[in-house]
């Protein structure tokens, strides 16, 4: 089963069982060891960046988010 496939079926499950699935792969990540949460970090990264060189999200500048902050907290 793909991740897509099991992403589909984790998502029918009862609020109380998706809580409990994510909070059991939310721990199993404990686990990674220093070199592997490296090499995640870098692949995210690198997806990121490549996110941003095609276009398909564009950067907020940081005065915008203070400025949205700012006016939920108001």
């Amino acid at each position: 089963m793909d991740v897509e496939a099991l992403e589909r079926e984790a998502l029918k499950l009862s609020a109380e069982h998706r809580a409990r699935l994510a909070r059991e792969l939310l721990d199993s990540l404990e686990d990674l060891s220093s070199d592997e949460i490296d090499r995640l970090w870098l692949r995210e990264a690198d997806h990121r960046a490549t996110q941003i060189d095609t276009g398909e999200v564009q950067l907020i500048s940081a005065e915008d988010v203070d400025q949205k902050a700012s006016a939920l907290l108001r």
